[in-house]
């Protein structure tokens, strides 16, 4: 992997979380879009259209979802960073490329503005009921990255941070925002000092293999001179096929997985609010987080001792960060704009008692209704 530093100071200016990530995609060299409109997310084809086509990039409306992936795997593997956008009903017809992106090792970023669902349901209104499809929305063995913005400034610096995560692994990483965090306007520093990290695609060893068992390969692209096999069946280092060989699907799979699983402190973001003296806490995340941080704040005006663990990276999952919160409170509260799909999770990692705040009305959790929550607990 190689890392260059790009520093240029930016004014701060008032933009809406959509534009926000458009214009990260474009500040760390994003230089294909290939999407398909669907609320609420089509902001970020819009504006993405006016980059590319004002720069060097190249930008293609599709005729649908599926289209779509299948464009930015392509554009991908012909040497360009890419990246869609979309909702929920979007990301479930892209699931099988994305299968095919992951094991063909294939870097690039989906975008999931997350409405009301499930199948059409609210297209307006916000919802956070795609957390278990970031992680098991494929078939067979993957282990995702997802990102999740609470913030537009996190909206720009979580994009900037999913393509260098998706160049540095050679994986698809998801960008796991909702409608309220997409569509809010906030004043937001565009800036240009963070690191870029590309892809190598040159070097010793072959593209689909190597000797390390979380290692990354190195990957040429199309029109290099390479002979390039790219094939979403069980393939050796060179990209063969080997559907019949079991130790060769084993290992493929297995360094796979210890890609993400073998560097989760690295990749695993979190964010403590008021915790050191916490008697019960919040496990949030998005905008469910903003709303846990104003309840925080009025429970401490209460005399309740309560804080905040907030997850920026929900996949992995921070097992060990709420293993530890679970050993110093009493109780956890997760505010969730689903039937409560992380809590459940969190429950796996504490024998603290998990309490599941759900909402699925299209409407953001109001601070109000979490402080009230908190002060009935048993």
């Amino acid at each position: 992997m190689t890392g260059r530093e790009r520093v240029i100071e930016a004014p701060e200016v008032l933009v809406q979380g959509n534009v926000a990530v458009a214009e990260a995609a474009i500040a760390v060299g994003c230089r294909f879009f290939g999407g398909y409109p669907i609320t609420p997310s089509s902001e970020i084809m819009v504006r993405m259209a006016e980059l590319l086509r004002a720069g060097d990039g190249v930008f293609i409306q599709m005729e649908d979802e599926l289209a779509s992936i299948c464009a930015v795997i392509g554009a991908s593997w012909s040497g360009a960073k890419s990246m869609t956008a979309t909702s929920g009903p979007g990301l479930s017809l892209m699931q099988e490329a994305l299968g095919y992106a992951y094991f063909t090792e294939t870097p690039l970023v989906l975008v999931d503005i997350q409405r009301a669902g499930p199948a059409t349901g609210q297209a307006t209104h916000v919802g956070q009921g795609d957390m278990m499809q970031f992680r098991y929305g494929s078939h067979g063995d993957v282990f995702p990255v997802a990102l999740v913005p609470w913030s537009v400034q996190e909206c720009y610096d979580l994009t900037i941070r999913a393509f260098n995560l998706s160049e540095k692994f050679r994986i698809p990483v998801f960008l796991a925002a909702d409608e309220a965090v997409g569509h809010l306007r906030e004043n937001v520093v565009l800036h240009r000092n963070f690191e870029v990290v590309d892809r190598v695609k040159k070097g010793a060893g072959d593209p689909f293999g190597s000797p390390l068992r979380d290692g990354v390969p190195v990957m040429p692209s199309f029109g290099d001179g390479g002979h390039l096999m790219v094939t979403g069946s069980t393939h050796d280092a060179r990209g063969f096929r080997k559907v019949d060989d079991p130790e060769i699907h084993d290992a493929l799979v297995t360094r796979l997985m210890r890609k993400t699983l073998d560097h989760v402190d690295e990749i695993v973001e979190i964010e403590e609010h008021m915790l050191d003296d916490a008697e019960v806490a919040f496990f949030a995340y998005g905008v469910s987080a903003r709303s846990a941080l104003a309840a925080v704040k009025r429970l401490r005006s209460k005399g309740v001792k309560a804080g905040l663990l907030r997850a920026l990276t929900i996949w992995p999952f921070p097992e060990k960060q709420v293993t530890q919160l679970g050993a110093k409170v009493k109780a956890i509260v997760v505010p969730e704009l689903n039937k409560g799909m992380i809590a459940g999770v969190a429950r796996g990692f504490t024998g603290t008692p998990v309490h599941a705040f759900t909402q699925t009305n299209g409407k953001i959790i109001e601070p109000e209704r979490l402080v009230k929550f908190v002060e009935e607990l048993p």
